[in-house]
């Protein structure tokens, strides 16, 4: 368990780093998802972004503060439900709004895997 954790861990840093640099960096495809087809400003694209950043750092830091996990995993659960949110209200369907579904699970199983390893060693 604490390896799968670990691993799941390193890869959604990854990601979201990747993810959020998009977005704050300003890619045209995400600002066109933004503002065209979800209807949203810009000013959220780089919120999301910089939000995004920030819990892939701390997932980053949690390596070595394991109790910092469950807190950015926890931000990454709700910036993927609204994701989740954002293309079914976009009338996107099911099959564009997977990808973001499976970062939630993956985020939702980081929040709780991890949050077991921290109780069973404190008790």
């Amino acid at each position: 368990m604490k390896w799968t954790v670990r691993i799941l861990q390193g890869l959604l840093a990854v990601g979201f780093l990747m993810f959020g640099f998009m977005k704050v960096s300003g890619d045209p495809t995400q600002v066109d998802a933004f503002t065209n087809i979800y209807g949203y400003g810009t000013g959220l694209m780089y919120v999301v972004g910089v939000v995004e950043i920030i819990a892939a750092i701390g997932l980053v830091i949690g390596f070595w503060k394991k109790n910092l996990v469950p807190i950015f995993s926890g931000l990454l659960v709700v910036v993927m439900a609204g994701a989740v949110f954002t293309h079914f209200i976009a009338g996107q369907g099911f099959g564009v709004a997977m990808t973001p579904l499976i970062l939630l699970t993956l985020a939702v199983i980081l929040f709780f895997g991890q949050r077991k390893i921290n109780k069973t060693k404190t008790v």
